[in-house]
């Protein structure tokens, strides 16, 4: 197993579960897991599988009208990182606290709260287009939506990848989950800290085995790093007909956001000289914006 380190991802969790039709749920998290405190954004797969998140940050020109962001050049990775990341976060938080007073009726605290988005929001330029998209939509107008759209592609080409992925190859099916990990992350010092969770469903009618993974990694600056290992956190699970395995592993990043993608090699087992075969991993996004905005 490799160790952690910042520049590759590794097998971090130890807990595994192999599961039977109609026995378990993907979203039950292993002690492991558990021990991150990845908090609600680690959601159990929804019934439509739906795949795409979210924006990684880097500096480029706006649009006539859009708002002007400045960058210091001497500003270094870490510190704009932490500064993005800080700008997200309480973003988020906001984003809470505005639909708790809306639910509760609290109209003027609401409208507060929505002020103080969209002040946020002026000074990042990811979320600035991310708003401007979802209010052309909600409008209609959306030659509007389409430049915003391919705006904030220029800027975060992830930005439409959802941080969840679902993929079949052979009729092996790998859903993914990715989530956050603030504790365990120091973004001042450019860590980042995200943990994930797969599931891999043998919908064949073949038994398989896990012998190897492949990942390719790559960072809000387009940086891509590959990384490969025998089996998963330790193990070459074997995966019976309508069966399932799952597990829950991390990789830390040096920037807010990112990317991931690979494959598993497999072979089936029932037959003598077996050749394997690649199981896709569709990609997924890392993010610490979570998932906010739809495709169009």
């Amino acid at each position: 197993m490799h160790s952690l380190s910042l520049k590759v991802c590794t097998d971090y969790c130890s807990g595994t579960r192999t599961c039977l039709p109609g026995r378990g749920s993907f979203g039950a998290a292993n002690s492991e897991l558990r021990n991150l405190r990845v908090g609600p954004g680690f959601r159990d797969f929804g019934k439509s599988g739906r795949v795409v998140a979210c924006a990684p940050e880097r500096n480029g020109n706006s649009r006539s009208g859009s708002p002007s962001w400045s960058s210091s050049p001497s500003s270094g990775a870490g510190q704009k990182s932490s500064s993005f990341l800080s700008r997200s976060q309480s973003w988020a938080l906001l984003k809470q606290q505005m639909e708790v007073a809306a639910n509760t009726e609290d109209y003027e605290e609401a409208a507060r709260i929505r002020d103080s988005l969209k002040l946020l929001e002026e000074e990042e330029p990811i979320l600035w287009l991310r708003r401007k998209i979802k209010e052309a939509i909600a409008e209609e107008r959306f030659e509007d939506a389409a430049k915003y759209r391919d705006e904030l592609k220029e800027i975060a080409p992830y930005s439409f990848l959802k941080c969840s992925s679902d993929a079949t190859t052979l009729g092996i099916r790998v859903q993914v989950r990715s989530v956050y990990i603030e504790g365990r992350s120091q973004p001042s010092k450019g860590q980042l800290f995200f943990a994930y969770r797969i599931r891999i469903s043998n919908n064949s009618d073949r038994p398989v085995q896990l012998l190897r993974r492949h990942w390719i990694i790559t960072d809000a600056n387009g940086k891509s790093e590959n990384l490969w290992g025998i089996g998963v956190i330790g193990e070459q699970p074997v995966i019976l007909p309508q069966a399932s395995f799952e597990y829950s592993s991390a990789c830390p990043l040096s920037t807010p956001t990112g990317r991931m993608e690979g494959d598993f090699e497999m072979k089936h087992i029932n037959r003598v000289s077996s050749q394997s075969f690649n199981v896709a991993i569709a990609p997924f996004s890392l993010s610490v914006l979570g998932d906010d905005i739809d495709t169009f």
